[in-house]
């Protein structure tokens, strides 16, 4: 006997007495739905064209925090790469830099300051063609982007506001700025 059957009282299959009518049988239970709750919307019956908008969009959420994570991983790696290839720009100019340490002791002044020279040539050309070029002009009008004043000087000859001295060259184009150069501006003449 199933579990069913031994938990289900069993049925009186005797005749009916006289005078007595049988039980009526109830009806199996049916689902009735139910009304929703408050603060519940019913929600209507998914139509195909939903379901597959739905997918697409869970899919381009998926393509999406993929696509965060790979950045994530590939990010150190080009930043790797940037700084070697900046590193190994500068690899001539140290070399270039051990050569005249070497011959610093057995020659000319003169042609040890001329290869120092060069080799400083050597360094703005490379960060020349980094993007960051060298300023240092005088006599340019002063502009807040790409001057830092640090002194004051009378001179009788030029306007004010004109840059008379660079004493740190700047690096760097508008918007795009290592640093400034260091100036001296002159004042209004009173």
């Amino acid at each position: 006997m199933s579990d069913q059957e031994q938990t289900r009282p069993a049925e009186d299959r005797s005749p009916p007495e006289p005078g007595r009518t049988p039980p009526e049988r109830t009806p199996a239970p049916q689902t009735i739905p139910r009304a929703p709750a408050a603060g519940e919307q019913e929600q209507p019956p998914r139509r195909p064209e939903a379901e597959e908008l739905e997918d697409r969009w869970r899919r381009a959420l998926a393509d999406l925090d993929n696509l965060r994570k790979r950045h994530a991983r590939e990010l150190p790696r080009e930043r790797e790469a940037e700084r070697a290839k900046v590193a190994a720009a500068f690899l001539p100019v140290v070399d270039n830099l051990e050569l005249a340490l070497a011959h610093a002791g057995a020659g000319d002044p003169g042609t040890i300051i001329s290869g120092v020279r060069a080799v400083r040539d050597q360094a703005v050309e490379v960060l020349r063609s980094l993007g960051y070029p060298r300023y240092d002009e005088t006599g340019v009008p002063f502009h807040p982007e790409q001057h830092e004043v640090v002194s004051v000087v009378d001179e009788p000859d030029t306007t004010a506001g004109t840059v008379v001295q660079v004493l740190r060259p700047g690096y760097g184009e508008p918007g795009r700025r290592l640093r400034p150069a260091a100036v001296a501006v002159s004042r209004k003449q009173e």
